[in-house]
């Protein structure tokens, strides 16, 4: 495959400005109208699977399932699916841009799990850069404070779940094609996620309801998969600085579906978390 990385940084735009901010807003504005926390999950889940086999298995046929790392896909898709369930839930109660900007920390997070994880060498500058932004992390959750809600611990958790999610991708990256690995991921969520449909199910109760749920699948399944290509046409350094631009979809969602506009800290707390990874990202590009 060539290197582009102007189609790499538009798989990556096309994900994080348009079908994330999409796929979260409409499971926020899900809850809100009622319908049952797992139903939503499931249906991200079940709809992400039916729509990676009508795309992929008539080129792949069945080694469409074949892996080469049964066990570690196996930890990688339980990782993402821990990291849906505990999202998923969060944004009830959590506004959609602190969110994105909390879960903006993962690649730092990653950075800072690299060394036991994956041997890597980290400078003091980048060090530095890591603490930077725990530090903006802390000041848009502001613990003990009256901004403060639980269902933050939840996006931290998500976040760390995304980390970890990330390392182990990277060890995979030259095993499976993205094909599969984004097809299995979706058989393990699709499977769990059914046991959720004990808690209650209610049908769509208009179109727009119906195209909703018909949506978190492909919009999810989708959208992992671009972030896939994304690295596929450019170098990680490059593109990743524009994971970014959820914040740009995130703030739209929430405020014209919501009606509600983060505070200054969110802003102040954000800005300190997206320099402090462009920095990380900056050195590594230059390391490398």
């Amino acid at each position: 495959m060539a290197r582009s990385p102007v189609v790499g940084i538009g798989f990556m735009l096309l994900a994080v400005t348009v079908m994330f901010p999409t796929m979260n807003a409409s499971v926020k504005y899900l809850a809100a109208e009622g319908y049952p926390y797992g139903q939503i999950v499931w249906a991200r889940y079940f709809g992400h699977l039916v729509f990676m086999i009508v795309a992929f298995m008539p080129m792949h046929g069945w080694g469409l399932f074949r892996t080469e790392k049964p066990v570690s896909q196996g930890i990688r898709s339980f990782l993402l699916f821990a990291c849906t369930a505990l999202y998923f839930y969060a944004i009830q109660f959590v506004d959609l841009t602190v969110a994105a900007s909390i879960s903006f920390t993962s690649p730092i997070l990653v950075t800072a799990l690299s060394v036991p994880f994956l041997g890597e060498k980290v400078g003091f500058r980048r060090w530095m850069a890591v603490i930077v932004g725990f530090a903006g992390a802390m000041i848009i959750i502001r613990p003990g404070g009256t901004a403060f809600h639980w269902a933050i611990l939840l996006i931290v958790a998500n976040t760390v779940s995304y980390a970890f999610y990330q390392l182990l991708t990277r060890k995979l990256a030259s095993n499976d094609n993205p094909e599969t690995t984004i097809t299995l991921t979706a058989v393990f969520g699709a499977i769990v996620s059914s046991f959720f449909l004990i808690y209650g199910v209610e049908m769509p109760r208009n179109g727009l309801h119906w195209l909703m749920f018909i949506g978190l699948g492909a919009l999810g399944g989708f959208g992992h998969y671009m972030v896939v290509k994304a690295f596929q046409y450019t170098e990680a350094s490059v593109v990743a600085p524009f994971s970014y631009g959820q914040l740009v979809g995130a703030t739209f969602f929430s405020f014209v579906l919501f009606d509600t506009f983060p505070d200054k800290w969110v802003w102040i707390g954000a800005a300190i978390v997206v320099a402090s990874g462009l920095y990380i990202a900056s050195r590594e590009q230059k390391r490398r």
